[in-house]
């Protein structure tokens, strides 16, 4: 069965908030932060996580409600998405080593379209100033401490064959919640075997430790760049592992 894609569903062009605001809850639905099937939020909290309010919460779950994405019944408002097994999901969490194993964290990620840095155009054979999705995250302890940020560059390759990172270049604005917790397990299942090579140095006179990320496919294209800086200070290292394709 073909799936939707922002290219085609009537949500990804909408202009008004409600309608914004269901495109954005949509994203959160695909990236598996809800599972098919799972209780949503409440109102409530929904209006306090969008920052709106609760009547254009309630008239974007009305669309979602309309296009057979939510039900409602006593329980509460679950998510319809049909999802994939459980059975061969990667541990890996997306950005790998970006959230700090300390209770309390908190974290936040965005996407936007826009061109990549000179390094990681070079990195993933794009032309200079073409623009491609690039994600960025933060996380620290609720004093602030342990600070990790990492930016991913996504190469062309990654957004032609993996659908669920297609659909983020519709509302890739800078400022919704783009958790994509899953990146990895979407090539997976696109046929995509991902060879890691971490590249770990110090910054000079910085207290931190930098991270450079280059995932490709059996094939030798590029997927994905990332680069992540933590609070932490160790010697240089390099590793690589591989991840065989979902199936």
């Amino acid at each position: 069965m073909a799936r939707t894609t922002p290219y085609d569903h009537p949500l990804a062009d909408a202009q008004p908030l409600y309608r914004r605001i269901a495109v954005e809850l949509l994203g959160e639905l695909n990236d598996g932060t809800i599972r098919p099937g799972g209780r949503l939020p409440g109102e409530r909290r929904l209006a306090e996580h969008f920052g709106v309010s609760r009547e254009t919460v309630r008239q974007a779950l009305e669309v979602l409600r309309r296009d057979g994405l939510v039900a409602t019944d006593r329980r509460g408002t679950h998510a319809t998405l049909p999802g994939p097994p459980d059975r061969g999901l990667s541990p890996l969490a997306f950005p790998v080593g970006a959230r700090a194993a300390v209770p309390g964290s908190v974290d936040r990620a965005t996407v936007t379209w826009e061109p990549p840095s000179p390094e990681h155009a070079e990195a993933l054979g794009l032309a200079p100033d073409r623009p491609t999705l690039v994600h960025r995250y933060e996380s620290a302890t609720a004093d602030g401490r342990g600070r990790r940020t990492a930016v991913t560059s996504f190469s062309a390759v990654a957004l032609a064959e993996v659908e669920e990172l297609a659909r983020y270049r519709h509302r890739a604005d800078g400022a919704a919640s783009a958790q994509l917790r899953q990146a990895y397990d979407w090539m997976r299942r696109a046929g995509l075997t991902l060879h890691h090579r971490d590249t770990i140095s110090r910054p000079a006179n910085a207290p931190s430790v930098r991270v450079t990320r280059r995932v490709h496919d059996q094939y030798a294209r590029p997927l994905e760049i990332t680069d992540l800086f933590l609070d932490a200070q160790q010697d240089a290292l390099v590793y690589e592992f591989t991840l065989p394709a979902a199936g």
